[in-house]
């Protein structure tokens, strides 16, 4: 019961900082706008039609809708099996449901990190997009520490 407190904490966690920080892009900028914080880090306004990268945009926000619907049954499904790490998985929940809700809302997601270093550009992603990655690195390295222990 402790453990399932827990993976909701932390995966609605995830979705309320995921959607306040794109509630603050949305109306308080206009597409496209940037910010300079650091030369190394703007804040855009930009949205992803596709999958990770912008990739796949042909196939529709529909196709993306049940993607991560069936993404987040799965998770779910690892979960009540007490399979792999639950604290990845919990990041990854929040994450896949923070992208599903703007897809619900928007029929995109919204991006606003944009990173680069020295001309090396990186997609500009979200907070969902970084609670999946670091969620996915999380249930990487405890299954390898599983393995090696």
């Amino acid at each position: 019961m402790k453990r399932a407190l827990y993976v909701l904490l932390i995966a609605f966690s995830v979705i309320a900082l995921d959607q306040a920080t794109k509630y603050l892009i949305v109306s308080s900028m206009t597409a496209y706008d940037s910010i300079e914080i650091f030369p190394f880090l703007h804040i855009v306004n930009v949205r992803n039609t596709g999958a990770a990268f912008g990739s796949f945009k042909n196939l529709g926000s529909g196709f993306f809708i049940v993607i991560s619907v069936v993404a987040i049954i799965f998770v779910v499904n690892l979960l009540i099996k007490k399979m792999y790490s639950f604290i990845g998985l919990s990041l990854v929940l929040g994450g896949a449901a923070g992208n599903l809700t703007d897809r619900i809302f928007y029929g995109n997601v919204v991006d606003f990190i944009d990173f680069s270093v020295g001309t090396y550009h990186w997609p500009a992603f979200n907070v969902a997009d970084s609670a999946l990655t670091v969620g996915i690195v999380v249930i990487i390295f405890s299954s390898l520490l599983k393995k090696g222990g």
